[in-house]
């Protein structure tokens, strides 16, 4: 009979695990966020054009306010469209 060691997962053990979440903004001490920086700006935005909220994307309550206002400004500039079908 094999001992448990000689046993392999069949599936990655760390699946199912929840990784902490936190704020890339206070972890890489970014200040301000630059609404013409459409590249960095469209990872907080889904397919559809829709912002993400925290509770996915992680950011604290101060720097998800200041994304928002990045996109919005990106928007109004016609950086950004407002809605639009697979964006990324």
């Amino acid at each position: 009979m094999a001992s448990r060691d000689d046993i392999k997962f069949l599936s990655n053990p760390a699946v199912g695990r929840n990784r902490k979440k936190y704020c890339r903004f206070r972890k890489f001490g970014i200040k301000y966020i630059d609404y013409k920086d459409i590249d960095f700006i469209r990872q907080f935005v889904n397919e559809q054009g829709k912002l993400l909220p925290r509770r996915i994307t992680g950011n604290s309550l101060k720097y998800q306010r200041k994304v928002a206002t990045a996109i919005k400004r990106a928007r109004h500039l016609a950086l950004m469209p407002y809605v639009t079908d697979h964006y990324n």
